[in-house]
């Protein structure tokens, strides 16, 4: 087995780009044999995602447009953690923007990296129940559909293609098993 030392240890980093979301910066590191490499990095916020489901066990997931895919994608719920806020409160704001609810339960899933080869990115994955209207306005740059999804097709629906994220995959697969659904 190899011995792998306990980290890179940044020599220097240099940033290249901030932005509304991401920040980006290249930093040069040193390996286990001593030699130096770059690393490209993508500086995002935590985040969440949320499986919200109804009481007559629909998943409410949410079909917008996303540039870099060139197409509209079917997601869970999600969105970023603001200065000051929980990963509960983020989720409770987000269910309200995207989907026009709120819910009486949320149940941690998960916590995971989106993307850790290259994207500092840390997400928090939920279950909703106990689903309710309550609107806030949505985000001037979002367009989104609420698509409802039995939660006992959901497997088939991601095996057919039909929703293509990974942090999607991930939570919809916890939150079937968490509900006994597979």
């Amino acid at each position: 087995m190899t011995n792998f030392p306990d980290n890179e240890p940044t020599i220097s980093s240099r940033h290249i780009f901030s932005g509304r979301i991401i920040d980006v910066r290249v930093d040069t590191v040193r390996l286990q044999n001593g030699r130096e490499s770059t690393r490209e990095i993508v500086d995002h916020a935590p985040s969440i995602c949320v499986v919200p489901v109804d009481g007559d066990g629909n998943v409410l997931l949410v079909r917008q447009y996303r540039k870099p895919t060139d197409g509209f994608l079917l997601e869970v719920p999600a969105g970023g953690i603001e200065a000051g806020e929980t990963p509960e409160e983020a989720t409770r704001r987000e269910l309200q923007e995207e989907i026009g609810h709120t819910a009486d339960r949320l149940e941690p899933l998960s916590a995971f990296w989106l993307a850790p080869g290259w994207c500092s990115e840390y997400m928090y994955a939920f279950l909703a129940t106990g689903l309710r209207p309550a609107n806030l306005d949505s985000d001037e740059d979002e367009f989104i559909e609420v698509v409802r999804v039995p939660l006992g097709e959901v497997a088939d629906v991601i095996g057919r293609g039909e929703i293509q994220d990974a942090k999607s995959v991930a939570s919809l697969l916890l939150a079937a098993r968490t509900l006994g659904s597979h």
